[in-house]
């Protein structure tokens, strides 16, 4: 089973036009993220390949919900500083296109999450990051930044269903997403860490060990 991830950051908007079109980074190199992840120059050259072959690029969604595209992408590529892409929002034929245009427009939809698989990888002990060699992009979708809860929720139960137990900083992501202090958070992974394995793949009832330890 190939597990999705997302990595979600700034929308980095360099422009948005009254037209629905819009140019911005959907990814940054070198920027160490909220799930300990560090994209590198190069990662999504084999993928955006792959994509011009077929003459498509990746689906431009809303909130990671696949039944829902808002646009589509017009170009994508990597230069120095990231994923550059230029996309046009749908806003004569699809209201919510719409509205995240207005948000966009104005200033109060600021993210941006690209939706991958990842072929390789290494981790770097110094900078305590998982450093992204190869990533399969699938989708780059609109969201509320930085509200990225239900991401990080949504990741650790499918690594869960696969059998695996999610990375450390993913978990400790998750705790503060469901109302663990910084202190609680860290006194878990410190301490009880292996609650997630006695909880068998069922991430409600882990959550509930971890309250019940700390």
């Amino acid at each position: 089973m190939i597990t999705k991830h997302k990595l979600q950051t700034n929308f980095k908007v360099k422009s948005v036009s009254d037209n629905g079109e819009f140019e911005g980074y959907g990814s940054v190199f070198g920027v160490k993220d909220s799930y300990s992840d560090i994209v590198v120059k190069g990662a999504f050259q084999k993928s955006l390949d792959k994509w011009k072959e077929k003459g498509a690029l990746p689906a431009l969604l809303w909130m990671h919900k696949m039944d829902e595209p808002i646009g589509i992408y017009t170009e994508m590529s990597e230069d120095e500083n990231g994923l550059l892409l230029k996309g046009r929002l749908l806003i004569d034929d699809d209201p919510l296109a719409k509205r995240a245009h207005a948000h966009m427009k104005a200033g109060s939809l600021t993210g941006l999450s690209i939706g991958y698989s990842l072929n390789d990888y290494d981790y770097d002990s110094e900078k305590d990051a998982f450093i992204l060699k190869d990533i399969d992009l699938w989708e780059v979708s609109v969201v509320t930044f930085p509200a990225n809860e239900s991401a990080r929720i949504s990741d650790v139960k499918t690594t869960l269903k696969t059998g695996e137990i999610p990375k450390p900083s993913l978990v400790e992501g998750c705790l503060r997403d469901v109302g663990f202090t910084r202190s609680q958070s860290k006194a878990f992974m410190a301490n009880g860490f292996k609650a997630l394995r006695d909880a068998e793949g069922d991430t409600e009832k882990a959550l509930m060990a971890l309250k019940n330890i700390i």
